[in-house]
């Protein structure tokens, strides 16, 4: 009896729990309340609150693996490595419509959702979310704790830095960098390198703050 935890109850939650539920590789799906955060289950899947912000390791011992559901690129990532420094296996989770070359590598905690396509040679770090019908073309390197909106497309040999976000529908050239905890808006057609902690928007993309 295969057991995995979803540390998340919401939105996100909810998404992955259906991509879990396509893979069939779980008897058992419960999922876990995040402190302060909305959320009461889905479909009658068993729902677990803490008022620690942390679970306690008893309690993920129960569970075969992990995975954390939030939208929160910070939080995410934090909660991931929680579960890796803590021994406890951080669940990969690909969508069985998804396209993953079996010369890319994708790290611990990451979820890769319905019609993905991750193109050979391409890395995805931990505790990501590649979204519905993503485009990571060959050679790109997306850092951990990234959030990749349904839609983005990313040309070869690009670059993210950890924890950020490409909006739905946005495009990046060849070999563009972006650095860590930027923001690339909806729509955004990038076509030169975006710097740390920035917000770009527009065709061409234009920082914004």
């Amino acid at each position: 009896m295969k057991k995995l935890l979803i540390w998340g109850a919401g939105d996100q939650g909810k998404v992955v729990l259906d991509c879990a539920l396509c893979l069939k590789n779980y008897d058992e799906i419960s999922m876990l309340a995040i402190k302060n955060r909305s959320g009461g289950g889905v479909m009658g899947y068993p729902l677990l609150k803490i008022d620690e912000e942390y679970p306690s390791i008893e309690l993920l011992s129960e569970f075969d693996a992990a995975v954390v559901a939030t939208g929160d690129n910070s939080i995410r990532l934090a909660y991931t490595e929680y579960l890796i420094s803590n021994g406890v296996s951080a669940a990969t989770l690909i969508h069985p419509s998804a396209v993953v070359s079996r010369f890319s590598s994708i790290g611990s905690g990451t979820v890769v959702l319905a019609n993905a396509v991750i193109n050979p040679f391409a890395a995805v770090g931990k505790a990501c979310i590649v979204n519905t019908s993503v485009i990571v073309e060959h050679d790109c390197r997306v850092g951990d704790g990234v959030n990749l909106s349904p839609k983005a497309a990313m040309c070869g040999h690009v670059r993210v830095g950890n924890k950020s976000w490409l909006c739905t529908g946005c495009s990046i050239a060849n070999d563009i960098i972006i650095g860590e905890n930027a923001v690339v808006a909806a729509g955004a057609a990038v076509i030169k390198d975006v710097p740390d902690n920035v917000m770009v928007a527009g065709v061409p993309a234009v920082i914004k703050k």
